[in-house]
């Protein structure tokens, strides 16, 4: 996806409440902007930060500007968690995903489970549903390997309970890790973070839900997912 108009480059001050940012502007205007993500966001907080945000004009919005991305340690990082879903299903439809490639119907936030949506409903004649949940990812520690959860997050155990109970049904169930940079060629559930969440996933795994990383090229006019990368099932000890 490209942004259109461009986005702005700025100076994080800090970000707080959640959904809010401060930064200046590069001509020295201070500003309050809206931040589109309600995590953690740990390691990408760290004021005096070049960040890039875009503009919005609606009358109906309370702040104009909105956080897109921050560069840490030279690599630009996505943190707009609204993003990962218009991604990936432009990374399926592109067929950059071989395994999901063949299906010809795809329908976005479909009921399942247990009062549950599910992110995407593929769907072919010929082929079993594939029930697909797609989560963010910018969290790394390590060179080149990037980590989920950077918190702890039981709505991540419930869904990967729920994949379980699809596959076992006869169903394809399939989780998407997102991740919005480019400089991480491996990827590794934080289990010493959430270790309910380590467990969650080695349990979806052994009941047949498929998992994939799948990384983004990320620049000041452009975000897209580029390939694949390999999933680290290893992992570090859980503390």
């Amino acid at each position: 996806m490209h942004f259109d108009p461009p986005l702005v480059p700025a100076t994080l001050v800090q970000r707080y409440k959640r959904f809010l940012f401060d930064a200046i502007t590069e001509d020295g205007t201070p500003f309050t902007g809206f931040c589109p993500n309600t995590g953690s966001m740990r390691g990408l907080t760290t004021p005096g930060s070049k960040i890039w945000v875009s503009q919005h004009d609606s009358p109906t919005r309370k702040y104009r500007h909105m956080f897109e991305m921050i560069e840490t340690d030279g690599e630009l990082v996505g943190v707009n968690t609204g993003l990962p879903n218009r991604l990936t299903e432009e990374a399926i439809r592109a067929g950059l995903i071989a395994s999901l490639a063949g299906y010809k119907t795809l329908l976005r936030e479909q009921k399942y489970g247990r009062n549950s949506r599910i992110d995407f409903l593929l769907k072919d004649g010929d082929l079993p549903d594939a029930y697909v949940e797609v989560k963010n990812v910018h969290f790394s520690r390590e060179p080149r390997l990037a980590e989920f959860p950077d918190t702890v997050t039981k709505r991540g155990a419930k869904h990967l309970e729920e994949l379980g109970d699809m596959a076992e049904t006869g169903h394809r169930a399939v989780m998407i890790y997102l991740i919005q940079r480019h400089d991480c060629e491996r990827f590794r559930i934080c289990a010493d973070l959430d270790p309910a969440y380590g467990l969650a996933f080695d349990r979806a795994k052994a009941r047949g839900v498929e998992a994939y990383a799948l990384r983004c090229c990320v620049t000041p006019t452009e975000i897209a997912a580029s390939d694949l990368v390999e999933i680290d099932e290893t992992g570090p000890a859980v503390l």
